[in-house]
């Protein structure tokens, strides 16, 4: 059997009809497409049969690249030779895990996010493409706040703290790592389980940092992952507080869908990712209105908070912000799809 004809076994079979959307498709947290509504079971037959082969192809490659070991230009050129006889045991065992829902990610492990390979599992929500944006965002602001390099190189001023709340797989504390090198970074999570996994993720990034450093590329700029980031294990900014930071950035990516509608979720999401990570109340606001809370109880509120939010959430989080009257300034950020999905407060 060839490995082309291995990726039309995912083509034509897999879960076929009760996949809406799900993960391998983008949709680390879609509580936007629920069974309900216009999912691509909702979708003319021939619709939804293009979007079901679309993304049961993308499903495919990733898993043929990660059982093969190849990239995506090796497949394309190699694709026509037999597939591996002493292979096909495993491959057929993915094919079985993912008929079953469960995500592509979890099935090899990992997920890119901002240029670098994560590990994820069941433990840790999946990083999806569109909180790139709010770690763009909160670099951006925060270099436009306290300078390209963070100060603190002068002796005098303190190196300015960044804490990521909520961390998970430590996904934006170590991509904000990666981009202010001149940064502390506090990553806190309630799960000890999660905790683990970004501090691998940590070690994981630093070791392919020093490798880049050793082939030459980047040397200069490489960067302490393991000695920057600190890990906290506490309800959202409760182990900050109690350990008296100051903290000048707060970024979250809270959980944010309602109680009631996690049962309508992709069953990829809702079978496999940690509710911890998913149930926001009963409005899907409670985690941001405890966070507000807290940053009472700390010593200064942070000179910018940044949140990801769900689809039809922006405004009530933006006024949510804007009645603490700490942040003057405010900014709504839409993703890929135009919802408004992440919402910055700042003062200068």
């Amino acid at each position: 059997m060839r490995v082309f004809a291995e990726r039309a076994m995912v083509q034509g079979g897999g879960n076929g009809g009760d996949r809406s959307g799900g993960i391998g498709s983008g949709g680390g947290r879609e509580e936007e497409a629920p069974a309900v509504g216009a999912g691509p079971a909702m979708l003319p037959g021939a619709a939804a049969h293009a979007v079901y082969a679309d993304e049961a192809r993308a499903d495919a490659e990733v898993l043929l690249m990660h059982v093969l070991g190849w990239d995506k230009t090796r497949l394309l050129l190699e694709g026509d030779v037999p597939f591996p006889a002493n292979l096909l045991d495993r491959w057929r065992d993915m094919l079985a895990r993912r008929a079953a829902g469960e995500p592509v990610q979890h099935i090899t492990g990992e997920q890119e996010f901002y240029g670098m390979r994560f590990e994820v599992g069941p433990a840790v929500l999946i990083p999806r493409p569109e909180t790139e944006l709010l770690v763009e965002a909160v670099a951006k602001r925060a270099r436009a706040l306290f300078g390209p390099d963070g100060g603190g190189h002068d002796g005098r001023s303190p190196v300015p703290l960044l804490a990521d709340i909520g961390t998970g797989s430590g996904a934006i504390a170590i991509a904000l790592a990666r981009l202010l090198p001149g940064w502390r970074v506090a990553a806190c999570d309630l799960s000890p389980d999660a905790l683990e996994v970004a501090r691998r993720n940590a070690r994981r990034a630093a070791m392919a940092e020093g490798g880049q450093a050793a082939a030459g590329q980047d040397a200069k700029t490489a960067v302490d992952f393991t000695g920057r980031i600190r890990f906290f294990q506490g309800d959202l900014l409760e182990p900050l507080i109690a350990a008296g930071e100051r903290v000048d950035v707060l970024v979250s990516n809270p959980p944010y869908i309602p109680s009631g509608d996690l049962a309508f979720l992709q069953p990829e999401v809702r079978d496999h990712e940690p509710r911890l990570a998913l149930d926001g109340g009963a409005d899907g606001l409670e985690a941001y209105r405890r966070i507000v809370r807290q940053i009472g109880r700390l010593s200064e509120p942070p000179r910018l908070v940044a949140f990801e939010v769900g689809q039809g959430q922006a405004g009530a989080v933006a006024a949510m912000l804007a009645d603490a009257g700490w942040w003057p300034e405010l900014e709504i950020v839409r993703d890929y799809a135009g919802i408004e999905r992440h919402v910055l407060a700042w003062r200068t």
